[in-house]
């Protein structure tokens, strides 16, 4: 992609705007796509619409969108981990968890990079006091957030705390998906391998969906596909050039806002179209939450041994 020198300022905060209230949205248009459609059914139909159209688009503008043997099969491991699993939970999750309360809870993407990257992984490095602070502020953010459903003794109670534990499982899996990207280093236009993993992690939930018999217990409504296509277009077209684009002229840190910023907009959304509560408990977790995930996406990785220090990666993380 060709570099500008000056970009304009405006385009700069228009980018910013759009991956904030863009990728903020999204979890209300998910929350509204599951009324009537499975979970599988609908990241299928999402990934693989927004995947081709991606595809077409790289093709037009002259990219090269023809894969070798191996690119192809890591580029569908990559899209199954980032796409395929993590978004198939977080959308299963929302069938019961409030959207605000689910963006607060997969804003803790990088604490998930922080603990992989210094004490699952043989990287050489150790988190920072900083980093360390973060952590201890982010489980203790959890357990306020979710203390209600911990000692709720109800079914819907129980099932949104299942569902709450189970995005931590889709964060997880977003991270391996991001690492062993990193690791296999690509040699493939970022919109090209971006609009290749969608379209893979599509067409293997379409084909779970079906083979599973979702089709006969999803209603595809206009309201449900209207945020199917809201989601393609805002959340996984839109959304994502603004945030390619400003990883291109904006310091990584800076963009990585999107993770504090997202939760606010998934909330006030939530309120605002579908009328969900807005509890103390749900304040002051996101009061904790989102100043721990800003201390860990701030740090850096101490090596171990002697090597320079590194930015956590999660800082650059997206899970929408």
């Amino acid at each position: 992609m060709t570099r500008a020198l000056n970009p304009a300022r405006w385009t700069i905060l228009l980018a910013f705007g759009l991956v904030w209230v863009f990728w903020g949205s999204t979890y209300l248009a998910i929350r509204i796509a599951v009324e009537t459609i499975r979970p599988e059914l609908l990241t299928g139909a999402r990934f693989t619409f927004a995947g081709a159209v991606l595809l077409v688009w790289c093709r037009l503008t002259g990219r090269r969108v023809r894969l070798t043997a191996s690119e192809a099969w890591r580029l569908a491991v990559v899209g199954f981990l980032l796409l395929s699993l993590s978004n198939n939970i977080l959308c299963w999750a929302e069938q019961w968890v409030p959207t605000g309360m689910t963006a607060l809870l997969v804003s803790l993407v990088p604490m998930w990079f922080l603990i992989f990257e210094t004490w699952v992984l043989p990287t050489g490095f150790r988190p920072s006091a900083r980093a360390l602070a973060g952590l201890s502020l982010g489980i203790v953010g959890i357990v306020v957030l979710l203390w209600p459903e911990l000692r709720h003794t109800g079914s819907l109670g129980r099932l949104e705390l299942i569902g709450s534990l189970a995005l931590q499982g889709g964060c997880i899996a977003w991270v391996a998906g991001s690492l062993l990207s990193k690791k296999w280093k690509l040699r493939v236009d970022v919109f090209t391998a971006s609009a290749w993993q969608m379209l893979f992690a599509g067409l293997i939930n379409l084909t779970i969906g079906t083979a599973t018999g979702e089709w006969a217990h999803s209603v595809w409504t206009w309201r449900g596909v209207g945020a199917i296509l809201y989601l393609v277009t805002f959340g996984s077209l839109i959304g994502f050039s603004a945030y390619i684009y400003l990883l291109e002229y904006v310091p990584v840190a800076k963009v990585a806002t999107y993770a504090y910023v997202n939760p606010v907009v998934a909330v006030f959304l939530g309120w605002l179209v579908l009328h969900e509560q807005i509890t103390g408990y749900l304040l002051a977790g996101a009061a904790i939450i989102v100043p721990a995930v800003a201390l860990v996406t701030g740090s850096k990785l101490v090596p171990r041994r002697n090597q320079p220090s590194e930015e956590l990666p999660g800082s650059g993380a997206t899970a929408d």
